[in-house]
């Protein structure tokens, strides 16, 4: 095991992107690469952070957002390559009492919202 995590550690330093600290319920804009046949642009999602999961260069966090009407969560692998920054557009005033935010879920508006 020791061995294994050694490995890990060298991983994860070839991997080392410089991203602001961010946590639960903190909004954030991540810029995502696509491709398009053979073209590739950078498409930007922003939401609230509901979970972040994971450890060392498995980590990834999730990101939940209400468009025209519609929810949806996008998942992110925090160390992946088409991930082109990430941005902490406001951080939450208060400290959450829970580690995943699956309660938001439920909430529209501002209520879905830390403040």
């Amino acid at each position: 095991m020791d061995k294994l995590m050694m490995v890990e550690k060298e991983l994860l330093d070839s991997l080392r992107k410089d991203y602001p600290e961010f946590k639960q319920g903190d909004i954030v804009k991540v810029y995502y690469k696509i491709k398009d046949k053979d073209k590739e642009r950078i498409h930007p999602v922003e939401g609230i952070v509901i979970k972040i999961q994971g450890a060392m260069h498995r980590k990834s966090f999730t990101l939940r957002r209400i468009a025209y009407g519609e929810a949806y969560e996008v998942t992110f692998p925090y160390y992946s390559p088409n991930i082109g920054r990430i941005e902490v557009v406001k951080k939450s005033k208060r400290k959450p009492r829970r580690r995943r935010l699956y309660y938001l879920r439920e909430r529209v508006g501002k209520k879905a919202m830390l403040t």
